[in-house]
């Protein structure tokens, strides 16, 4: 990845949801809610406890969407972020 965030910033990929319920039931495009957790994909030097690769929790208005090399992505403030899932 050639995108560094600047200032108190961090590049998210957000997780893919799932299409069908537990039940089995497809849930169409237009009824999906954005996923509010992500990967990390890029951090800025200014950014402390957030790492490349950690999956973090946000807020469903979180962040700024950026379309880079055919893929979208979230630029997001390190204070927009809720926490970090540890695995």
């Amino acid at each position: 990845m050639n995108f560094q965030p600047l200032g108190k910033r961090v590049l998210v990929q957000r997780l893919e949801e799932a299409t069908t319920t537990a039940s089995g039931i497809i849930i169409p495009d237009n009824a999906k809610e954005k996923p509010s957790q992500g990967t990390v994909i890029s951090v800025s030097t200014e950014v402390e406890n957030v790492n490349t690769g950690d999956i973090v929790v946000f807020g469903k208005y979180a962040g700024n969407e950026l379309s880079f090399e055919g893929k979208t992505y979230l630029v997001i403030e390190t204070d927009d972020l809720f926490g970090i899932i540890k695995q």
